[in-house]
C-alpha cells in the first residue's frame, strides 16, 4: 500500500472504523453504513475501488449487495448484476456515481483536498435522494 493510500484509509477509519482495504486491486468496503428511511435495509455494506490513476482520477461508482430498493422500487443509476464484482463475497449492484465535474480536487496534504473520507461520506446524500 503506498503512502497516500494509506494515509486516506487512515482518514476513513477516523469516521468509520469498520473499513476494510483489498491491496490488489485496490478495494474498500465500509460495514453497516446508515440508510435513511425508505430503503429497505437499514444498513448496508458499501464496497468502492480506485483507479491506478487515483487521486489525479477520481473515484467512480460504488456497490452494495444486490436487492437493494427504495420504496419498493430498484433506484435509478443502479445496475445489478454488474460484471466487476467486488472481491467481497455475494452479489453486488452499483450505483453510477462520481464527484460533480471539477468538484475533485486533491491535496498534497490528504485532509486539505479531496479524499476518500469525502468520498464515503457523499453516499449519505445519494441515500437521501433515495430513487
Amino acid at each position: 500500500m503506498n503512502e497516500r493510500i494509506e494515509a486516506e484509509l487512515a482518514l476513513v477509519r477516523q469516521r468509520f472504523p469498520e473499513v476494510e482495504y483489498l491491496d490488489e486491486g485496490c478495494w474498500f468496503r465500509v460495514l453497516s453504513y446508515q440508510l435513511p428511511e425508505g430503503w429497505n435495509r437499514s444498513e448496508t455494506d458499501v464496497a468502492f475501488q480506485i483507479a491506478p490513476g487515483y487521486p489525479g482520477q477520481p473515484p467512480y461508482g460504488f456497490y452494495v449487495p444486490s436487492g437493494i430498493l427504495f420504496q419498493g422500487n430498484q433506484p435509478n443509476n443502479y445496475t445489478e448484476p454488474v460484471s466487476n464484482q467486488p472481491p467481497f463475497g455475494g452479489a453486488w449492484g452499483q450505483f453510477s456515481w462520481a464527484p460533480e465535474d471539477g468538484q475533485w480536487k486533491p491535496a498534497a496534504d490528504v485532509p486539505q483536498g479531496s479524499n476518500l473520507l469525502n468520498w464515503v461520506n457523499g453516499f449519505a446524500g445519494r441515500f437521501r435522494d433515495g430513487q
